[in-house]
């Protein structure tokens, strides 16, 4: 523990098969978790120890919640501490293993005959599993889930809360499988665990994700498996054959941090009639940063000037960035029209109507001449949103920001339908 010298180590919370969780004395609601350098299968039928591994599971586990946070997706994680551990929020754990499977293989099969491994789940396949090491971790229900009305950190675990987490591990499995692909690498399934935050209620994800919690198989084969699957089907356990497991668990830590880099550039060129439309561009660029997109504003009249408005363009054509152009003028909009005909990048009008003439003046941006493949998207926010769309074809960050932001829309209606449930009461 010589790494967390300058902490306030306070009382153990509890110890795992490969992590130990201390009280931080000096900081309210936190918790050190601190990997070990054990490497254990079926629930440590089989126990080893593997020099390194908790540094690497740390690096690993810190990566992917990095990842996730800056996706939007809410974790327990807070930061990186030392090589071996990293603080998070306390958080009363669920004892329940979510389970998502995009391929078929491992103990599915072996629960599910006549299943051929390597059948593809779409929608994703999802399990939960009773952590319950005397008992190998039965399978469970939906219903054994409700009826064991769990409550922790003052949260009753209800039909609520279950959707959460089960819609939560769907996005969760997307999003790292999103992130994996850019790596060649097929997330064949994966277990995650949720706790409730014991400040705030929440239900976040907790505990870690590191190369114990997954499949993963480069290029799709699974004779290049990478994860800990090597271990458990190891014959013998020998000094050689470990340092082959080793240099598996390092080969996906160095690869992890890849997946927080992007892979294509890009940016949104506003282009505004009038600096009166500053406030409706504003909201364009302020949505374009929550993507991680950078949002130039620019002002230039099709009618006005046509000349200064095609050499705007071109400042934009030449230098191999991506670029998604928004046309925003009211009245009559000739901006996105003469954009359109003029560029081979994407354009969307985004009109700033008003009371008096919106309904007329929107026309001249949905009514195009032949040729014309401008979009039209009235909410500024939601233009922002579509440029990101298209941005996240091909950088997997944008896009794993979208699939976030869909589960945190999802969430939050569910929360405040269950919240005036509670109120009509």
């Amino acid at each position: 523990m010589a790494s967390t010298s300058e902490l306030k180590i306070g009382q153990k919370l509890n110890e795992g098969k490969t992590k130990e969780i201390f009280e931080l004395a000096d900081q309210s609601g936190l918790v050190l978790v601190q990997s070990k350098d054990q490497i254990t299968a079926g629930n440590a039928a089989r126990k080893d120890q593997m020099e390194g591994k908790a540094a690497i599971a740390n690096k690993t586990t810190s990566c992917v919640f990095k990842l996730l946070q800056e996706s939007g997706i809410k974790t327990a994680f807070v930061k990186q501490h030392s090589d071996t551990a990293f603080i998070a929020a306390h958080c009363d754990m669920i004892p329940i293993e979510w389970v998502c499977r995009r391929v078929a293989t491992g103990s599915f099969l072996k629960r599910n005959p006549g299943v051929k491994e390597g059948y593809r789940f779409s929608p994703l396949k999802m399990e939960m599993f009773f952590k319950d090491d005397a008992n190998n971790d039965p399978q469970w229900s939906e219903e054994q889930l409700l009826e064991a009305k769990f409550s922790l950190a003052g949260l009753t675990i209800g039909q609520c809360e279950v959707d959460i987490m089960n819609r939560s591990t769907v996005a969760i499995f997307e999003i790292l499988e999103k992130s994996w692909a850019t790596q060649n690498c097929t997330l064949v399934d994966m277990k995650i665990e949720f706790g409730v935050n014991v400040k705030t209620q929440e239900i976040v994800l907790a505990d870690v994700i590191d190369n114990d919690s997954w499949r993963l198989w480069p290029a799709g084969d699974r004779s290049q498996q990478k994860d800990k699957q090597v271990y458990r089907d190891l014959k013998e356990v020998t000094p050689e054959a470990m340092q082959m497991v080793k240099k598996n668990f390092e080969w996906v830590s160095e690869r992890v941090k890849l997946l927080l880099e992007h892979k294509a550039n890009g940016r949104v060129v506003v282009l505004m009639g009038s600096t009166s439309d500053l406030a409706h561009c504003e909201k364009i660029r302020k949505a374009c940063i929550s993507y991680g997109i950078p949002c130039i504003l620019r002002v230039t009249s099709a009618h006005k000037g046509p000349d200064e408005t095609l050499r705007i363009k071109a400042e934009y054509e030449g230098d191999s960035v991506s670029t998604v152009f928004v046309a925003v003028a009211g009245r009559s909009n000739g901006l996105g029209p003469v954009m359109s005909g003029n560029t081979a990048y994407p354009v969307i009008n985004c009109p700033p109507l008003t009371p008096d003439w919106g309904a007329q003046d929107v026309w001249s941006s949905l009514r195009m001449p032949s040729g014309l493949g401008c979009s039209t998207i009235l909410s500024p926010e939601a233009a922002a949103q579509f440029a990101a769309q298209i941005f996240g074809l091909t950088d997997h960050l944008v896009w794993c920001k979208l699939r976030a932001s869909m589960l945190n829309t999802w969430v939050s209606l569910k929360l405040a339908d269950k919240k005036l449930q509670a109120c009509s009461l």
